[in-house]
């Protein structure tokens, strides 16, 4: 058992945790709209102090960051969609493989949650 093991993973590697880039992507969509939104605010100072053809095309620049932004958002917001119905579906076909292991799992949460209530 041991063999087949080290075979498939050997004593120095760490099996790649498949969420870890999931775990990341909040950090890095703040960090982006942090940058997106210093960057407009910065052109709008410039286009306060500007008039005239200058200052409208600071502005349609400003314009464009946010629309950039909004759009990442969005395609953000799908992909998350999309792997919140992955986990339902992958829910579904477990519980639907497995009833009974489910069963007995809700009513070991059902049984921890009571005990917890009745501590209060």
């Amino acid at each position: 058992m041991a063999d087949a093991l080290s075979a498939t993973h050997p004593p120095d590697h760490q099996p790649r945790d498949p969420y870890h880039e999931y775990r990341k992507l909040p950090r890095k969509l703040v960090d982006e709209f942090s940058s997106v939104l210093s960057e407009a605010e910065s052109l709008l100072d410039k286009a306060a102090k500007e008039t005239g053809d200058k200052a409208r095309d600071l502005r349609s620049q400003v314009e464009a960051r946010l629309l950039s932004a909004k759009l990442k958002l969005q395609e953000l917001e799908g992909e998350a969609v999309d792997r919140a119905k992955a986990a339902a579906r992958a829910t579904d076909d477990y519980v639907h493989d497995h009833p009974w292991q489910a069963i007995g799992l809700a009513a070991g949460i059902g049984f921890a949650v009571g005990l917890l209530m009745n501590r209060r």
